[in-house]
């Protein structure tokens, strides 16, 4: 079986200079491990909201770490600094605009402000990169909206083969003919 390597990076000028505690990179780690019954290794990056910097560490984490999927969160926001859906679209050969537009649906339910992420999706060669919000409350909850279809992606992207804890999340993979 093939290894599991997910990359988790955090967008954060204050949070890569030690100003304050990566909180946001903790709570993907988290959700990963409540997640997935399958073994995996975390693959972490916490560096500053340079869109050169977020583009080398994306393809740093998909071509040679191997990661078959890559979630980053911070910079997803209409601030200048914010830049990840910029670095996502440059890097991947395909976008995944259903992964943004069901973030923010569900955002939507909780925070009128939700209108304002620019959250994104897309693919590199066998990687999925999804952009999470910057708040783990957030996190969570979009994760929770989109993870049922990631095992699924990573198949059709040959990939390895994901298997969730279905007592918390349950990856929807369409039934053989």
């Amino acid at each position: 079986m093939a290894e599991i390597k997910i990359g988790v990076i955090t967008a954060s000028d204050r949070a890569s200079k030690g100003i304050y505690e990566d909180i946001s990179g903790m709570a993907i780690q988290n959700t990963m491990q409540d997640y997935l019954k399958s073994d995996f290794e975390i693959v972490y990056r916490c560096i500053p909201d340079e869109q050169d910097l977020l583009e080398d560490t994306m393809r740093e984490l998909c071509d040679k770490a191997g990661c078959c999927l890559v979630v980053t969160t911070g910079g997803t926001g209409p601030a200048l600094r914010d830049v990840t859906p910029e670095a996502t679209e440059n890097v991947c050969e395909k976008m995944m605009p259903g992964f943004g537009e069901l973030m923010r649906q569900v955002s939507l339910q909780y925070v009128p402000t939700a209108i304002l992420s620019r959250q994104t999706a897309g693919i590199r060669r066998n990687s999925l990169i999804i952009n999470l919000p910057g708040k783990p409350k957030s996190i969570r909850e979009c994760l929770d909206a989109v993870f049922p279809a990631v095992p699924y992606c990573i198949d059709l992207i040959e990939g390895p083969y994901i298997e969730t804890n279905e007592d918390i999340i349950k990856a929807f993979r369409p039934k053989a003919k």
